[in-house]
């Protein structure tokens, strides 16, 4: 949600007589919200993949075979590159992340060494990263491209990449200096060069394709 349209809708509450009885219920939900998330942080197991989004608790189907190669690959590449030049922590699918209001479990993340440093054993909430990726599914594509979307860049994920398993396309978003994400990449082949990630260059086709995967992990360790 931009700056302007935040403006807007509290100029229409505050244009509205009822504004104080609509305000006293937004918190009165607000606050009915916090206690199903507290209770969702105390029942939810590291046998599900769940979220939190809106005050509702969204527990996800099992992913198709694209799906788990696609995170797979992508993960091989990333978490390789990251461990070789000591850049941070890569996480998949279990990291839940704790946003103002919601909480996420995306499809791979990464965090700098700055902030993954200060990181427990046993930690099971974490903070925003520097990297968000999420590879789209049926029932979670309008997710990925809304809500996650807007609350990934108001909370300044410096980079987000949307996935596409079918047409083996990666849209790569970059967060403006006006807070904003632009769309700085939309392919299926050339070469996708991270912000987030010093220096890390890879051919678009690696992520969907295993062999090619394998072989870019094994020029990282090769590199002198």
């Amino acid at each position: 949600m931009t700056v302007n349209t935040t403006e807007y809708l509290i100029n229409e509450i505050l244009s509205s007589p009822n504004a104080p009885t609509l305000i006293s219920r937004v918190s009165d939900i607000l606050a009915e919200e916090r206690e199903r998330r507290t209770a969702f942080y105390n029942e939810i197991t590291e046998q599900e993949k769940a979220e939190f989004i809106n005050g509702e608790v969204i527990i996800h189907s099992p992913v198709k075979k694209a799906h788990n190669e696609i995170s797979g690959n992508i993960y091989k590449i990333i978490s390789s590159y990251v461990i070789e030049n000591d850049l941070g922590f890569v996480g998949i699918e279990k990291i839940l992340i704790q946003c103002t209001r919601n909480d996420y479990e995306p499809d791979l993340c990464f965090f700098n060494k700055v902030t993954s440093s200060k990181f427990k054993a046993d930690q099971a909430l974490f903070p925003i990263p520097n990297l968000i990726v999420e590879v789209l599914s049926k029932g979670t594509e309008k997710r990925d491209r809304g809500i996650k979307f807007e609350d990934y860049q108001n909370h300044g994920v410096q980079e987000y990449w949307i996935v596409d398993p079918v047409s083996n396309t990666i849209e790569q978003y970059i967060l403006t200096s006006e807070k904003e994400y632009e769309l700085k990449l939309k392919s299926s082949s050339g070469e996708l060069e991270s912000v987030a990630i010093a220096n890390l260059i890879l051919p678009i086709k690696t992520m969907f394709n295993a062999q090619l995967t394998h072989q870019f992990v094994k020029d990282i360790y090769s590199k002198e």
